[in-house]
Parts: structure tokens; sequence; C-alpha cells
């Protein structure tokens, strides 16, 4: 099979409003995501840049049960280390705690205890050729996972990107037979989202930019 075909029934959406709604979601309904959606979008991501177009990338779509068998429990050690040593809060709140804390909390269980249960996962990987700093030969896949995220908002999938993948990588690596040389960079989740798309929240943007000079601001600060 050679380039996607996108026939009549390719959807279409204005590119910033893809941008502007893209948020993650972590609520799945069980349905299936077909072949050819899940094609268009990898499509995508093969359009993004790569350095010297060198196209060093892979990406595996995993259903299985052996692959879920072995991303449930690393997603849920993912989760737990997160919440003890980076955030400082406990992984489950009290049934009697309404903080905003523990309704967000809530909401991501939703995710992290039907991990299994996600329609399917895609794995972002590239391959390190040795000529440059490991971390900048990543700069080539991100941009194909972020091509993959507005294809499939396009076609209305939720996604919600993650590197929890690591808690269980050595058992992932062999049973999907990564070879050396080939890195992770990140796990897609995606499925038909239960929620809604929505604006994504971000800092204003005089507050992340800069010209010329890291503190001379290219916008003037917001009143």
């Amino acid at each position: 099979m050679g380039e996607v075909e996108l026939g009549a029934d390719t959807p279409q959406i204005d590119l910033f409003e893809a941008m502007r709604t893209a948020r993650s979601l972590r609520r799945f309904k069980p349905d299936p995501v077909p072949d050819e959606v899940l094609a268009r979008c990898l499509q995508a991501a093969t359009w993004a840049p790569s350095g010297s177009n060198s196209q060093n990338w892979r990406f595996v779509v995993l259903r299985s049960p052996e692959a879920r068998a072995i991303l449930g429990p690393a997603f849920r050690a993912g989760w737990d280390w997160v919440c003890t040593s980076i955030y400082g809060y406990e992984p489950r709140p009290a049934d009697d705690d309404d903080s905003k804390q523990a309704r967000l909390t809530r909401t991501m269980l939703n995710l992290v205890d039907n991990f299994e249960n996600v329609p399917a996962y895609v794995l972002f990987c590239h391959r390190l050729t040795g000529f440059v700093d490991e971390f900048l030969e990543a700069g080539s896949i991100f941009p194909a996972m972020q091509n993959f995220l507005l294809a499939a908002r396009a076609h209305g999938l939720g996604t919600v990107p993650s590197t929890w993948f690591a808690f269980g990588e050595d058992k992932l690596r062999a049973y999907v037979g990564i070879p050396d040389g080939w890195r992770i960079a990140s796990l897609v989740a995606v499925g038909w989202p239960e929620g809604h798309h929505g604006p994504v929240r971000r800092k204003p943007l005089s507050k992340v930019t800069a010209l010329d000079t890291w503190d001379n601001p290219f916008l003037p600060a917001e009143s």
C-alpha cells in the first residue's frame, strides 16, 4: 500500500481551529478506530519535516491483548510515580474530597484505570544515527506526532500523548521487536472521545515570547 488516498470523505477543518481545540482527551468510547482513519492520520505524520528528509521514523499501531497487558500496568506505575515524586499528592483522592485537584485527579484516573481499554495506541519511534546528540535527533519525530494529533482532531478523534510507557519499556521493546538503535519518543492513546474537543488553555503569548534578547518583549504585556 502506497500513499493513502484522500477522498471526498476526508474531513476538512480549519488548521487554526484544529490547533486551538486539539486538547488532550482522556475518556474514550469502546468503539474501534477504523484502519482507514488511522492510516490517514499516519499519512499526515509522514508529511512532517525531518532532518535532511531522512524520515528515520517508525509508527507502530498497538491493539493486541499482549500490548495492552504491558501498557496498563506501566501507565499506572507512571501515574503513581508522577503523583508522589513530582506533584506531591496522593494518586487516589479520598471519596469525600471535592477539591479542584481531587476532581482533576479523578478525571485522570478514568484513563489510568482503563488504559487497557483504549481503542488504539501509536508508538512514535525514531532511529538514532549517532551523527548528532540524541536529544537533537528527536527533533524530527515530534513534528510527525503533531501532524498525527492534528489529523486525528480533524477526524473527531481524541488523543493523549504520554511517556509513561517507559515504566514498562523493556517488556514493550521486546514484545514489539524494536531493534537496537531505535528509541520510543512517545506513545499516543487514540479513540473516539466521550467528551468534546474545546479550546486549550495556555499562557498569554506575551508571557512566552521575546524579541532579539531574552527579556525584551515581542508583544506588550496584557493589562
